[in-house]
């Protein structure tokens, strides 16, 4: 048990589903885990553990932004012997080709700052996926048939974003998508020698202003639990 984290020890799996949203944690874990159990409740951040093709899995949520994050990655890796953490989420596309339901894997994440930087202050840090869990990732999406888009992302530290001259220059060099939380889950596992990957769902588009409703939401994310478990496992 740790400060954030109520589960006791073996109650969390080596390989850890990190939805930002709570209900998203508790939607995935009775959709696509068999045995379930929740294995913390602390402040209404949902954890569950149970099974997925005879493997352990966990999925807990993380909240909104990288400090929260940076909460549960490090208690979960340090505290919990989590190996292997995979974000998934929803994000904004920022390049005219990424379309709604997309699906993009995050190979780097760029961002102004993270929790982390501060151990950093002389190196601009460049946060990026474990390379197995990436390629894994690659060649499930392939096998489904799935739309998806393979580079650089950016974490932003804001949701209600008010530097359009900043987002202009993301896109201008290439980042696929915009979301809130990547680019310190990915320095948190190197710097603890664990696995990371962002496999996210494309939810609106920043330059085209559209969005799916909320509706859709759930019933698009499927497949991009199911393309994480199976690299997970790969």
């Amino acid at each position: 048990m740790t400060i954030h984290i109520g589960a006791q020890p073996g109650q969390i799996a080596e390989t850890v589903l990190m939805p930002g949203d709570p209900l998203r944690a508790k939607w995935a874990a009775e959709t696509f885990l068999s045995d379930v159990e929740q294995v913390n409740t602390v402040r209404g951040m949902g954890g569950y553990t149970g099974q997925w093709n005879g493997h352990r899995v966990s999925i807990q949520g993380s909240g909104m932004g990288m400090p929260s994050l940076s909460i549960y990655a490090n208690e979960l890796i340090r505290d919990f012997g989590a190996k292997t953490l995979i974000r998934i989420g929803s994000c904004g596309a920022m390049q005219p080709h990424v379309g709604l339901r997309d699906l993009v894997l995050a190979m780097t994440a760029s961002s102004l700052s993270t929790p982390s930087s501060g151990l950093m202050r002389d190196v601009n840090f460049a946060p990026s996926a474990d390379w197995s869990l990436l390629h894994a990732a690659v060649h499930t999406a392939e096998a489904r048939g799935a739309k998806f888009h393979v580079g650089g992302i950016y974490s932003s530290d804001t949701f209600y974003d008010e530097r359009p001259d900043l987002n202009e220059q993301m896109v201008r060099h290439g980042t696929l998508a915009v979301e809130m939380e990547a680019a310190e889950l990915y320095t948190v596992a190197a710097r603890h020698g664990a696995r990371a990957l962002a496999v996210l769902t494309v939810s609106d588009h920043l330059q085209t202003g559209e969005a799916l409703p909320s509706a859709d939401r759930e019933s698009s994310f499927g497949e991009m639990v199911e393309i994480a478990l199976t690299a997970a496992f790969k």
